[in-house]
């Protein structure tokens, strides 16, 4: 779904909320009181968030299993699947598998390094270990118990930081930021800190600072006039991306995340923009679930996540590498 807007601050229906928020908390702290985390063999690197969806962690994701196979290592990635029909435990394969099977960001991730999805986290780390995987990076799982964890990157979108601050559904939160943070190695914080997100971070807790930009292939954007759409957890962050790279954005057009597009409604866009005198743009996630036929004539503003410290990051990974706690 996509992100409401009272989510970013309070009010009456924030507050008329807040009961049902705390007993989402409660919910949480049973299951991580019940569940006793099982270790698979292998470093698993848990990359989550506090709040839901549109933090960065799949750009994050990426740029960890390029960087640690760069390396040297063996990185598998784990994701859950989200919508798409497979359950798992199912490795990704780019030729038999669509966002209808498997999920967009899995899509994603496959081109990065072995992937699999898993609705249940255990048994797909199971599976990767099997296949030969001589690590895990877990997309999601922070408030997931039942997979051991032996690095925890909490990734913060430094523009909106934790939203209104309230747990869901009054606001973005999955759980209280003091008890999610308790549970951290490191924050990544991507973007600079517009929302006082320094001032709720434990002391000692590393903060690795990212920013989101360009990746390679990058359409030349300056000056050209576009149609932008997206499907995603806040797309106002694409439009941005956009504006930055010297787009003028003539429509633009926010739909659930993760959701399928019919040929109709691409068509109906893909008219609208030769009737602006402009071209349709989206974002990769959402390149995955245009229908086939249709992907060529639509432009994709590819992201990279980039390191501000990548030494530091690299000292962090090295705790876990090396055998040694974060």
């Amino acid at each position: 779904m996509r992100a409401p807007e009272f989510w970013a601050r309070d009010g009456v229906r924030v507050r008329l909320l807040a009961p049902a928020g705390q007993l989402y908390r409660l919910a949480g702290r049973l299951r991580r009181a019940l569940v006793q985390p099982e270790a698979v063999g292998v470093p698993v690197i848990c990359i989550g968030n506090l709040v839901a969806g549109g933090a960065g962690k799949t750009p994050t994701v990426l740029e960890l299993g390029r960087r640690l196979a760069a390396m040297g290592h063996r990185p598998h990635l784990l994701c859950r699947g989200y919508g798409g029909r497979e359950r798992g435990p199912l490795r990704v394969d780019l030729v038999r598998h669509d966002a209808a099977a498997v999920g967009d960001e899995a899509l994603l991730l496959a081109e990065a390094a072995p992937t699999w999805i898993a609705r249940h986290r255990l048994d797909g780390a199971r599976a990767a270990v099997a296949a030969g995987a001589g690590l895990l990076i877990q997309d999601d799982g922070l408030q997931n118990p039942r997979l051991a964890q032996d690095l925890r990157l909490v990734v913060i979108d430094g523009g909106f930081g934790f939203g209104n601050r309230h747990l869901l559904p009054a606001g973005p939160l999955r759980e209280p930021i003091a008890e999610g943070l308790e549970r951290a190695s490191a924050v990544i914080r991507i973007g600079a800190d517009r929302a006082g997100i320094g001032a709720l971070l434990p002391p000692g807790l590393p903060c690795l600072e990212a920013d989101l930009g360009l990746g390679d292939g990058a359409p030349v954007l300056a000056g050209r006039r576009v149609l932008a759409f997206a499907g995603i957890g806040r797309p106002e962050k694409f439009f941005a991306s956009l504006e930055s790279a010297g787009a003028e954005i003539v429509r633009w057009c926010s739909f659930a995340d993760h959701r399928p597009y019919r040929p109709a409604e691409v068509e109906a866009l893909l008219a609208d923009a030769e009737r602006l005198d402009a071209v349709c743009i989206t974002t990769a996630k959402d390149r995955v679930r245009l229908p086939l036929d249709l992907r060529d004539r639509v432009l994709v503003l590819p992201i990279l996540l980039r390191w501000r410290e990548p030494a530091a990051v690299d000292s962090l990974l090295a705790t876990v590498l090396s055998g040694r706690p974060p």
